[in-house]
């Protein structure tokens, strides 16, 4: 049995925490904050409950298999999964709308068609089946295995197959997000559909790979999933698991340094003076174990860390609503700006767009409201890193909340009548709750010339391991998860570990 360290209580390092406990080593959790789970928290005010992470929830088998692999017990009995249908409702700058059903491509061509007309649905149609070229071809390099000294074969060629594109005499092939929009997709709301994916993950679609036609594939093909109670419950039921296989959590306990005894890892030292040794240190954000150990903790073949803080980060805006929702109201509405170009200046110049694309969550959950004659709703927009804008400033927060609630009117006419009161958070909440500098949210990892990859888990430093967001396969709620079971399977298993067959 070992003794293994754990930096911090966010999803990714629970599911590692939960795995590695199931196989007999003891695991203990060290968490600066008073809670678990990171990002995923929940405001709760005057018996409205509000999600200020993520909202939804794709790839739910992901959890599935953590739930049986620490215990042969189902999520679905420890928490509520929900399909939402349909799965967004999306609000073109034109005032045309269209309702995606869940998990079913043929459904979403058909709205498409119908909404948008001239062939568009045919055209999102073709695009998912190439989506899912690019999926089968960087799924489980990507996703399923670790990161290995051999990863540049992920940057050799762009697994999207995009089709031609002829235009006077050369003949081009989209290489970005962007250009699969402008050249394959030929329609400025399906443009703006294709890009909205994008920006929920804060990726700049100019520049995001080809191959990040996978985020749209993974709701279109896996579904949607609301978890009643919140998302939080998900954190919750994570948290819960870890208990019941004795792993010990300590709260309001941050790590300074970590020890390395012979080039190896020893154990941890917290602010307060306190020494834990240690067999194996799992790490949560990788650029942060740079900073506790002496010289450097990436070896060759892996991924060199940048500053964390060059990605965006989110405003949420938590508002409580005098008034019942409507029957048959999208759980999600996705509100397109008006100013594409403009929204892009976050990525190019770290200013928030003057007219921003908004998500708005209206989830049908009695629990996260006081009674039917009220309803919780959430805003969200993707902004810059507090370090890259002035959040804290007299007025800016809540002059950039006043944009978002003009843009989510659009959606649900009257809403600011209805507003009992709001709570904005920006990403200086996301940093004293996660660590992060400046509040950014990891994207997940994106493989091609021009993709991006996070730190490997495996680090130059014997018995020192990175789980969660920032390192391989990214962020997002799914993959924090294959996270967790990657460092599980390199500690138990050893180097050799090639993933889950």
């Amino acid at each position: 049995m070992a003794r293994i360290a754990v930096m911090g209580a966010g999803t990714g390092a629970m599911a590692a925490a939960a795995r590695l406990a199931v196989a007999g080593h003891r695991v203990v959790v060290y968490e600066r904050t008073d809670t678990y789970g990171g990002g995923v928290r929940r405001l709760e005010r005057d018996g409205f409950g509000f999600d200020t992470g993520p909202g939804l929830l794709t790839l739910p088998a992901v959890y599935r298999d953590l739930f049986v692999k620490t215990g042969k017990e189902a999520l679905e009995d420890r928490v509520e999964l929900v399909q939402v249908d349909p799965s967004a409702r999306h609000l073109f700058a034109d005032g045309t709308e269209a309702a995606l059903p869940n998990a079913s491509r043929a459904g979403v061509v058909a709205a498409l068609d119908e909404a948008l007309g001239g062939g568009a649905g045919g055209r999102w149609g073709d695009f998912l089946v190439r989506a899912r070229e690019a999926w089968d071809r960087t799924r489980r390099p990507l996703l399923e295995e670790p990161l290995w000294p051999d990863w540049q074969v992920l940057r050799d060629k762009e697994p999207y197959p995009a089709v031609p594109h002829k235009r006077l005499l050369r003949t081009r092939r989209a290489s970005t997000l962007a250009e699969i929009g402008a050249w394959e997709l030929r329609d400025p709301r399906l443009t703006a559909l294709l890009a909205g994916y994008a920006l929920a993950y804060g990726v700049d679609p100019a520049t995001a790979p080809a191959s990040a036609a996978v985020l749209p594939y993974m709701e279109h093909a896996f579904g949607t999933w609301y978890v009643r109670g919140g998302i939080r419950e998900l954190a919750r039921a994570v948290y819960e698991r870890c208990l019941a296989r004795r792993v010990e959590f300590v709260f309001g306990a941050e790590i300074t340094r970590v020890l390395l005894d012979d080039g190896r890892a020893a154990g941890v030292e917290l602010a307060d003076g306190t020494v834990a040794e240690a067999d194996f240190v799992v790490g949560a954000e990788p650029w942060r174990l740079g900073g506790l150990v002496a010289g450097t903790p990436y070896g060759p073949g892996a991924v060199a860390p940048e500053p964390e803080d060059r990605f965006p980060g989110r405003m949420v805006v938590c508002l409580a609503l005098r008034g019942a929702r409507e029957p048959g109201a999208a759980h999600r509405t996705v509100v397109h700006s008006a100013d594409p170009e403009g929204e892009l200046d976050l990525f190019r110049h770290g200013t928030p767009p003057g007219l921003p694309t908004v998500r708005v969550d209206r989830p049908d959950d009695p629990a996260l409201r006081p009674d039917d004659a009220h309803e919780s709703m959430v805003l969200t927009s993707t902004v810059p890193a507090a370090t890259r804008y002035d959040w804290g400033a007299p007025g800016v927060a809540d002059a950039f909340a006043e944009r978002m609630i003009t843009a989510a009117e659009r959606a649900v006419p009257g809403l600011r009548e209805r507003i009992l009161w709001r709570e904005v958070r920006t990403p200086l909440d996301t940093a004293r709750e996660t660590g992060a500098t400046g509040g950014a949210v990891p994207p997940p990892a994106l493989a091609a010339p021009r993709g991006a990859l996070h730190p490997a888990n495996s680090t130059a430093i014997p018995g020192l391991f990175a789980v969660g967001g920032w390192s391989h396969p990214g962020g997002g709620l799914p993959h924090a998860g294959m996270s967790g079971a990657l460092v599980s399977g390199l500690i138990v298993e050893g180097p050799d570990f090639r993933g889950s067959q």
